[in-house]
């Protein structure tokens, strides 16, 4: 077998960079409407409503299409505007960009949607992220936000000084590079919610996912070991500060994104290989579920993708083990948690697979 490792690379950087279109979209307008109701109100509220609607509110918005929902989330849980059982519900109610192949209109699997199937599993998710949310936030359950204090951010902010060539990129060319592709790929990642495109500039459009990809990778890493933390930026008390911290998650997400694609398109396609990931497939409803949840749990959205393909091209593919899949997955969404507070992170994504295990089970003896 001919295998080109480049194709695969440049596939998987313009994959990340299509995905990173409307993840753009949901942090810089978080990030803009939250600048200026601080603003307009001299504060943003302390809390999203009342902390006794957090899980309701946290499982309807991870329900959105797409990743963009629970980024916003994991921003508001690290300011602690949203409860654990908010986090913790919006988590498990998505479905990652795997929704988008469901309804149809994804740009990373041409296979018809299944919109039955969709509405199915969206409301597994609501009811599970809606019950699990209440009895974590009964319980009082909670990891706490690290936030530096004000002297941590002097002695970082004097450290990030000494470095003029990173300051330079950060705040200028890497900065302005990646809003101007967030913008040039803003109109498509929008119409690609209804399975559009826009034709006359695919071939462009392709380049600039690459280079948008790859930008970002560049500067996560730049800003994370040369230039440090953007916390030394400011504290939001101007639009430019505001647009240089969404352009570090931006870059942060889709460096992970990138690599969460790699690994899992390069596990399935590569060491497991086609033929072998569609007999896992073919196996039991029980064993299934279980692998199903498994490639669910794999970080960013590419196991879920695979699982609803496979759910979509092969007969008889049980429904339980998608809605496993679909509460186990954590989207992309679950980076900037994991970047901000890894012990959040990982304990969302292992108490969401247990959580997928218990439903896909129960919606398998209930006939799903």
């Amino acid at each position: 077998m001919n295998f080109n490792y480049f194709e695969f690379v440049l596939d998987n950087l313009e994959a990340a960079g299509a995905i990173a279109g409307y993840v753009s979209i949901s942090i810089i307008g978080f990030a803009v409407i939250s600048f200026f109701a601080k603003q307009r109100n001299g504060s943003i509220l302390n809390q999203l409503g009342s902390k006794n609607l957090h899980p309701i509110f946290g499982a309807f918005l991870g329900a959105i299409p797409g990743c963009g929902a629970t980024i916003v989330i994991a921003s508001l849980y690290k300011s602690n505007k949203i409860s654990f059982g908010g986090l913790l519900a919006a988590f498990i109610s998505t479905l990652g960009e795997g929704s988008f192949v469901l309804l149809g209109a994804s740009e990373e699997a041409d296979v018809a949607g299944n919109l039955k199937a969709y509405f199915i599993i969206t409301l597994f998710g609501i009811i599970a992220g809606i019950i699990f949310g209440y009895i974590f936030d009964i319980i009082g359950f909670k990891i706490n936000t690290q936030i530096l204090s004000k002297d941590e951010k002097k002695i970082t902010n004097n450290f990030s000084q000494k470095s003029c060539f990173s300051e330079f990129f950060t705040q200028k060319i890497g900065f302005k590079s990646i809003l101007l592709m967030s913008l040039f790929l803003a109109p498509g990642s929008v119409m690609a919610l209804w399975g559009g495109s826009i034709k006359s500039i695919e071939n462009l459009t392709f380049w600039v996912s690459v280079i948008f990809s790859v930008t970002c990778m560049i500067y996560y890493l730049v800003n994370k070991f040369s230039y440090k933390n953007h916390d030394c930026y400011s504290e939001y008390n101007n639009l430019k500060s505001t647009l240089l911290h969404a352009a570090s998650d931006i870059a942060m997400v889709v460096t992970f994104v990138f690599v969460g694609l790699f690994i899992s398109n390069f596990i399935i396609d590569i060491v497991v290989g086609a033929e072998t990931f569609d007999s896992w497939m073919a196996s039991s409803s029980y064993a299934l579920i279980l692998i199903a949840a498994l490639i669910g749990l794999t970080p960013g959205c590419g196991g879920m993708i695979s699982v609803a393909v496979a759910f979509i091209v092969i007969p008889n593919f049980p429904l339980s083990a998608l809605i496993a899949a679909s509460i186990a997955t954590s989207g992309d969404g679950i980076f900037p948690l994991l970047g901000d507070n890894k012990k959040a992170g990982l304990f969302v994504s292992l108490i969401g697979f247990v959580i997928a295990l218990i439903v896909g089970y129960l919606s398998l003896f209930l006939g799903f």
